[in-house]
């Protein structure tokens, strides 16, 4: 069995298929039967696994086994109690009523790297850090949450699926590393 922790950069798509304006996974992973456990929007960053095992991505992907998730989230404007509030419980975003989660301000991790484009800067309007930990992961989740409660989405980066972090197993965009399993 193999297991692939791979760091996804900004504009990277999560397929290995061709695609007509980005890159893809093919372009930086080049080893052949292995799968995304999961997916990241081409405008996130972070933490992807991929295996060759149908049980295992099954396990890290499927909304059944609640598998966590944790997000570093760059976010214009800085959160209120009640806007943390709001996101750590459960949030009806019409489609769907998200799952309790943990939310909460962190200052920005020292050992980011910088994003390729830059995000937007404005003089007026400050930024800051929040970190995310969701049981579920549905399309846009997070951007979703975040501008719900008035604090839209700048930079999205997945740090950790589960026990697999990028603290522990630190990787550069584009950088992955084969676990022996």
């Amino acid at each position: 069995m193999k297991l692939i922790l791979f760091n996804k950069p900004f504009d990277v798509v999560c397929q290995f298929s061709p695609h007509p304006q980005r890159p893809t996974l093919a372009d930086y992973i080049k080893i052949p039967k292995v799968y995304p456990a999961g997916r990241l929007d081409a405008d996130s960053e972070g933490l992807i696994l991929l295996t060759d095992d149908g049980k295992l991505q099954h396990k890290i992907s499927h909304p059944d086994w609640k598998e966590s998730k944790t997000y570093l989230v760059q976010v214009e404007g800085s959160a209120s109690a009640e806007q943390l509030q709001r996101l750590q419980a459960p949030l009806n975003l019409g489609d769907f009523t998200t799952l309790p989660c943990q939310a909460f301000e962190i200052a920005e991790p020292d050992w980011l790297w910088p994003r390729n484009p830059p995000i937007r800067q404005r003089a007026n309007i400050p930024t800051s850090w929040l970190c995310m930990v969701l049981a579920e992961g549905k399309n846009r989740q997070v951007r979703r949450m975040t501008a719900a409660v008035g604090l839209p989405t700048l930079r999205l980066i997945r740090s950790a699926i589960g026990d697999y972090s990028l603290a522990t197993h630190p990787l550069m965009p584009g950088e992955m590393m084969e676990l022996k399993t």
